[in-house]
């Protein structure tokens, strides 16, 4: 490759999915109503991804992705094709800011293990031809603490939620071997669990688990995950409170999960979301070892499409200094544009100008 993965987290980075044009929306709706077969979708799907992997690196970006063109939701059309995890329409979709999403979820119906023939392997073969060495191609997968979200345990399946949590960190043991032996070196874990961890506004103290319990287990199930990966291979872990249509989920600061997870999970970079007042202050980043991972500072919004000031950034940047060391620093937009097919509120034009922002913002700042 020309371009060298120690750099990465890059200085300017971004979390992966873009929004889906309208062709592409089209050929799904043809799709699913039996108009077009799934070799003549994959085929726009293919064409869709060349179009924007060059228009990522036409904007100076080191890092690209596939946009997740190929999936509806960022983290359940990886999941339900795990062993065990099937996709299901329940009878309402998640609580957003104002909004209900899509009803769509999965659950646990058999014992966990990963799916060799899993069909996110072959799509990031084919986005490696595509970039051709031109730049780092990153694969973007849900956290593994995703399947700990309420209501998809089964305890007709598991006896109890270790025997879960072991199962669950194989999968994805093998998972990454497979990702790594299809040429993945730049693995990102979209993690919005265990930023809910950190709101005060979700009552997990009422269920079977305290909050710290589970802060403890989502450690585990990450470090147990990462335990034999390949030495060349980087980890990335994203939080996020919620991304659908330019809504959120939930709010609160980094502080509760700070001393455990952002001092002790063994992972190369954290992506953290830092957009809005509902991410608390860059205190929590204390917690982050100097010299350990990578600190991606989210604080341009994805959420809609007008363009932050630059110096403010640059004094955002500036304030996380005092706690991470600014060489340790890096930026991007606060998620991604498009975290299920629906997409956010702005225009593509407003997309590639948000993200040759963030390149600017980089080279001013870190040359």
């Amino acid at each position: 490759m020309s371009i060298t993965l120690t750099k990465a987290p890059f200085k300017a980075d971004h979390v992966g999915s873009l929004l889906r044009p309208d062709n592409l929306h089209k050929a799904r709706k043809e799709f699913k109503e039996g108009e077009i077969s799934a070799d003549e979708l994959r085929e726009v799907e293919t064409k869709e991804i060349q179009r924007i992997v060059d228009k990522q690196i036409e904007i100076g970006l080191d890092v690209v992705t596939d946009g997740e063109f190929r999936r509806t939701w960022f983290h359940l059309d990886f999941l339900e094709h795990l062993n065990g995890i099937e996709g299901y329409v329940p009878e309402q979709g998640y609580k957003f800011e104002g909004i209900e999403t899509e009803k769509y979820d999965v659950r646990n119906t058999g014992k966990i293990s990963f799916n060799p023939d899993h069909p996110f392997i072959k799509d990031f073969i084919d986005l490696n031809k595509i970039v051709d060495g031109r730049a780092v191609a990153k694969q973007t997968i849900p956290s593994p603490n995703q399947l700990f979200n309420a209501g998809i345990f089964n305890e007709n399946v598991y006896s109890d939620l270790e025997e879960y949590a072991n199962d669950i960190i194989q999968a994805y043991q093998d998972a990454i071997q497979s990702f790594y032996d299809a040429g993945v070196r730049y693995l990102q874990l979209d993690d919005v669990y265990i930023a809910g961890l950190s709101s005060p506004q979700i009552p997990f103290n009422d269920g079977n688990y305290s909050r710290d319990v589970l802060i403890d287990l989502s450690l585990r199930v990450i470090n147990g995950v990462l335990e034999n990966k390949p030495e060349d291979l980087v980890v990335t872990t994203h939080l996020c409170r919620g991304n659908y249509q330019s809504t959120w989920a939930f709010e609160g600061s980094y502080e509760l999960i700070a001393p455990t997870l952002l001092a002790k999970e063994k992972v190369d970079g954290f992506f953290l979301e830092y957009d809005d007042e509902r991410s608390g202050s860059f205190k929590p980043l204390e917690h982050i070892p100097n010299g350990g991972a990578k600190v991606v500072l989210g604080v341009i919004t994805s959420k809609t499409g007008e363009l932050e000031d630059k110096e403010t950034i640059k004094a955002r940047i500036k304030e996380a200094s005092k706690y991470v060391p600014l060489d340790q620093l890096c930026l991007s937009p606060q998620c991604g544009f498009a975290s299920t097919h629906h997409g956010n509120k702005l225009t593509e034009e407003q997309q590639w100008d948000k993200l040759k922002f963030v390149v600017n913002v980089a080279k001013e700042i870190w040359g």
